[in-house]
């Protein structure tokens, strides 16, 4: 494939640059260097984001003050209704009593000149426009979800190579709760084995079990019979739980219940979301999942570079993940989850077989 920016993909990209200019309020020329991105545009280049992924849709995404500063209390679990003898009652929607802490995060996209070429000759401008515009916000899009499942450092200098889904990125929500209280929301270690046998001969034979013991034993009594509860699971028990269903289906019924096990689970909604470990669960509210930004400090920047021969996008801002209850999340840690039967119970068996 050449690696030549051609004269049409050029021109689209000059149109796609000037109108980027103008949605920030600044001089096409101004896009080389890191401008500030505020007001309006903040909520404008937030919503673009939410627009690129789903499940971003599903969390709470806040603007901040500080760097560090109490979680933000958007009422999960709290009663907002009662009476009050000496006036209105109200429940005060503010802050929490735990932290959270946000860190410089810097996003790079680069598209080819190939792929741009390709794009250009693919349709008209229009389709270019919106080709490019949805690669850059879905890739800094998934990337924060890909952190928020899986990071659980903040290096000074990031290894992408070492650590692909971001762990040294940032301190994700799993390893935010896992940190919280000795650990008490989080079941399962690299020390401590679950067995999930959808054959009978593990801890748990279903994903029902596993998501109904987190919810009992684990979720706090206030929140236990939340609607919005949901269970989030790994593509890797999905997949297993279902190859067992369909080993035994032999009526549309069973085939159909199936079918949707990936969407419902111990009565609850189920979710699979974007780079979500395999072997984890979770059952949370999904709003109860935090992403925090420091109000003022989006910077972004775009412009051609000659010597990796691509478009480059920038975003760089503080930023940072919380959980808003405690409480509110349990889970089966991946590290801690084997897909197979327990060898306890095997070689028990084969002692009294």
């Amino acid at each position: 494939m050449s690696q030549i920016l051609t004269a049409q993909a050029a021109a689209m990209l000059q149109q796609y640059c000037s109108q980027l200019a103008k949605g920030y309020g600044i001089d096409p020329q101004s896009l080389k260097q890191q401008f500030s991105v505020v007001g309006p545009q903040e909520t404008r280049l937030r919503q673009a984001l939410l627009e690129s992924a789903d499940f971003l849709r599903m969390i709470t995404l806040a603007d901040v003050d500080q760097i560090k500063g109490q979680v933000v209390d958007v009422g999960i679990g709290s009663i907002h209704s009662g009476r009050k003898a000496s006036g209105r009652f109200i429940k005060e929607v503010g802050v929490g009593g735990h932290n959270y802490e946000l860190t410089e995060t810097d996003s790079g996209a680069l598209l080819s000149w190939a792929t741009l070429a390709v794009w250009a000759n693919a349709g008209n401008e229009g389709e270019f426009l919106r080709l490019v515009n949805e690669f850059i916000n879905q890739t800094f899009a998934l990337d924060m979800i890909r952190v928020g499942f899986n990071g659980t450092s903040a290096a000074a200098n990031t290894n992408p190579t070492k650590n692909p889904l971001g762990q040294d990125v940032n301190k994700g929500w799993q390893q935010l709760v896992s940190e919280w209280n000795g650990g008490s929301q989080i079941i399962g270690s690299a020390q401590d084995k679950v067995y999930f046998d959808p054959a009978g001969k593990g801890d748990y034979n279903t994903l029902d079990a596993m998501a109904s013991d987190l919810i009992n034993s684990t979720i706090d009594p206030a929140f236990r019979n939340d609607p919005r509860l949901t269970v989030m699971v790994g593509a890797d028990l999905v997949a297993a739980a279902q190859g067992r269903l369909y080993q035994q289906a032999d009526k549309p019924t069973e085939q159909i219940a199936a079918q949707q096990l990936a969407t419902s689970v111990a009565g609850r909604k189920a979710i699979t979301p974007p780079f979500f470990p395999g072997k984890r669960m979770v059952v949370t509210i999904p709003s109860n999942l935090h992403l925090y930004t420091q109000r003022g400090t989006r910077q972004r920047s775009a412009a051609h570079n000659q010597d990796r021969k691509g478009f480059e996008s920038q975003y760089w801002r503080m930023e940072g993940y919380a959980v808003g209850e405690y409480r509110a999340y349990a889970s089966f840690d991946e590290s801690g989850v084997e897909i197979k039967p327990d060898p306890a119970k095997e070689k028990t068996e084969e002692q009294t077989g």
